[in-house]
């Protein structure tokens, strides 16, 4: 059993020095494949090195039995046989394999399917994947294929899907074990049956489900096959899997392949063969090295492909974004047309009506200041009457002082006379300081009404409500008018009588002189005396009558100011309200002119910019430089221009954008002067 294959050794790999003679003997177009073949050699010594302590360890292992074992005679005999047959696979795995490369490099061309090493490999192969297969029951009977371990190559290896697919697809195909015979050609093709095979050994745990545990693909013997199928790399096959009927063939191996004495054949081309199988190891390596390259570039093309389908989707939806916008923008234009012809017809309504409201202002208000200035003169002239009263008044106690007894009653007439007249300037001061706050207070009214020169024609009713007011109001002064001159008749009567009583009192005074000398005389003057201030006295009475009266009508007067005083503090709350809703109103004004003003700039931005293309601009617009790597394009918010960093370093908030965006400097500049005129 020992001479039916080789364990490889590296006494038996050729040295330096001979290597060097071959290429010295070979013509010089062979000598640049030198470095090539020296490194092929170095991965084949480590794989013969790795294959042969493989081989060492599984003949011993079929060789030597374990000591101390209680197991029964006829479960030893049955591991022997296991053994036994397990060994004699991998000898014919050997075999095959060696005569099957042989063979294909002796030819030098690719290998059909009718080849005939070719095919005892496959049922060579076919044996040992079948060898300790678990019998799987269904309903139809018993199954034993080996394609159901192959099946998990597809899921171990993502690469073998595409071997999977197309097994599947094949429609002459009917059994597992067709499908399991083109899924190995297949797999030959590709030049990756070792890599497949040694990924399930890698999973032993899924093996065990299709496998026994004394399985030849379970033990060590499966990985020492693995390593020996990775010569056949060397082979290029072309197997055409459409003509051969695949679930029929007979699985015989013929030994007549085999049996044939090449010993001399062999030793003589062992070295063209081994320099070609190493140049073939470093091709198959290139490939490998370029198929996974291949395979990065296939999945980043697939994510750019995904990126930009993406791109395309997000592009329609901007531009259906962009459309709605569009729409909306021309909505806003039509809004803002209507609110503008609102806006300009009730402005102009609002106008007329506060020219037409202020000239009937103007009109009532010339009327009063005339009033008050007429009554400002009445008060004025009767203070001075006054005055000149209290002069006269002082002067006739003087005279009369030598008449203490016979004066007393009028001292104290003229006493209540003066509390009377201080009572009544206190009260003219009260009148003249109303008067003052209701002139201020006219004064301040006007101001505001030149101001707020909207929303008036609501008042029109109010208004003629004060005009009438101010009918009664002239009624009324037109009384006050009538009574002040009567009052005024009646104190030019009483100077008159005062200046006759003292025209009379400087008589008597000079007759009293010239009848000092006689007391006859003074008595009888006196008795005239006593009887004349005796008639005096009952004038005076009829005076202080006369006064109280006038006192009593000026009780009325003030009555009627305190009413007038009334109906003025109603009309300050009215004009008060009226200032409230007048300043609502304009700050509702204000309110709506700001928006629409806001919405003036993002029409404005809307309609009068675009959004400038990165590939459109190679300049600044500004200081016309050239962009580059340094010099960075960045685009306006404002006007949708290209511009560098100098240029566009400013931001500013934008009514279409609430966070400060970047504007460039000419943007900056000119909304800057537009904030500040707004402002001002």
């Amino acid at each position: 059993r020992e001479e039916d294959f080789e364990i490889i050794d590296k006494k038996q790999l050729p040295d330096a020095s001979e290597l060097r003679n071959e290429d010295k003997a070979k013509p010089e177009e062979a000598r640049w494949s030198a470095p090539i073949l020296s490194l092929a050699k170095k991965a084949s010594e480590n794989l013969a090195l790795s294959y042969g302590s493989a081989l060492k360890s599984a003949s011993l292992v079929g060789l030597v039995s374990k000591p101390g074992s209680s197991d029964s005679p006829a479960k030893t005999s049955t591991r022997c046989h296991t053994m036994e047959e397990r060994a004699n696979l991998m000898n014919m795995m050997k075999l095959s394999i060696k005569t099957l490369i042989q063979s294909a490099l002796s030819l030098g061309r690719t290998l059909d399917s009718d080849f005939p090493p070719l095919q005892q490999f496959f049922v060579v192969l076919e044996h040992c994947l079948k060898h300790g297969l678990k019998v799987k029951k269904t309903f139809i009977g018993q199954n034993k294929s080996f394609f159901g371990p192959l099946e998990l190559v597809e899921k171990l290896c993502p690469e073998a899907s595409d071997i999977a697919t197309s097994v599947k697809n094949l429609p002459e195909l009917k059994t597992a074990v067709g499908r399991g015979r083109a899924w190995l050609y297949l797999a030959l093709m590709q030049k990756k049956l070792a890599d497949y095979l040694k990924v399930l050994l890698d999973h032993k745990h899924l093996l065990s489900e299709f496998y026994e545990p004394d399985a030849l693909m379970m033990e060590e013997e499966g990985a020492v096959i693995v390593g020996l199928l990775v010569g056949l790399n060397v082979i290029d096959a072309n197997l055409c899997l459409k003509g051969e009927d695949l679930d029929s063939q007979v699985g015989v191996i013929d030994f007549s392949l085999y049996l044939k004495e090449t010993q001399d054949s062999d030793g003589k081309q062992d070295g063209g063969i081994t320099a070609v199988l190493d140049q073939k190891h470093y091709v198959e390596e290139l490939n490998r090295h370029l198929s996974c390259t291949v395979a990065d570039l296939q999945n980043k093309i697939d994510c750019l492909e995904k990126t930009n389908s993406k791109l395309q989707e997000e592009l329609a939806a901007a531009t259906d974004r962009i459309g709605s916008l569009q729409e909306e923008q021309q909505q806003l234009k039509q809004q803002n047309e209507l609110i503008r012809e609102r806006s300009e017809k009730s402005v102009e309504v609002t106008k007329e009506d506060t020219k037409v409201e202020l000239d009937t202002y103007k009109q009532s208000r010339q009327g009063l200041d005339e009033m008050y200035s007429d009554v400002w003169k009445q008060l004025k002239e009767e203070k001075k009457i006054r005055l000149e009263l209290e002069k006269e008044l002082e002067l006739q106690i003087g005279m009369k002082t030598e008449m203490e007894i016979a004066m007393k009653l009028l001292e104290k007439d003229t006493h209540e006379k003066q509390d009377t007249l201080v009572a009544l300037r206190q009260q003219l001061e009260e009148v003249k300081a109303i008067n003052l706050q209701m002139f201020h207070k006219s004064q301040n009214a006007e101001c505001s009404l030149q101001q707020k020169t909207e929303a008036i024609s609501s008042f029109e009713g109010k208004t003629n409500e004060m005009m009438s007011s101010m009918k009664q109001m002239e009624e009324r002064l037109q009384q006050a008018e009538k009574a002040r001159q009567a009052a005024e008749e009646r104190c030019n009567k009483m100077k008159q009588e005062l200046a006759a009583r003292l025209d009379s009192c400087r008589q008597q005074m000079s007759q009293l002189d010239t009848k000092c000398s006689t007391l006859e005389k003074e008595l009888k003057s006196e008795k005239e005396q006593r009887q004349t201030l005796q008639k005096e006295l009952h004038q005076e009475k009829d005076a202080t009558t006369l006064l109280k009266t006038e006192l009593q009508q000026m009780e009325g007067l003030k009555k009627e100011l305190r009413k007038l005083q009334d109906e003025k503090q109603h009309l300050e709350k009215v004009r008060k309200e009226q200032e409230l809703a007048l300043q609502e109103m304009g700050l509702h004004l204000s309110q709506s002119k700001l928006k629409m003003e806001d919405i003036k700039e993002v029409n404005k931005a809307l309609k009068g910019h675009t959004w400038l293309k990165d590939d459109e601009a190679t300049h600044c617009k500004h200081c016309k430089k050239e962009f580059s790597i340094s010099r960075r394009k960045h685009h306006c918010r404002n006007c949708g221009d290209i511009f560098c960093n100098t240029c566009s370093s400013n931001e500013l908030a934008l009514p279409s954008y609430p966070k400060p965006v970047r504007v460039c400097d000419i943007c900056h500049t000119l909304l800057l002067q537009q904030c500040s005129s707004n402002s001002s």
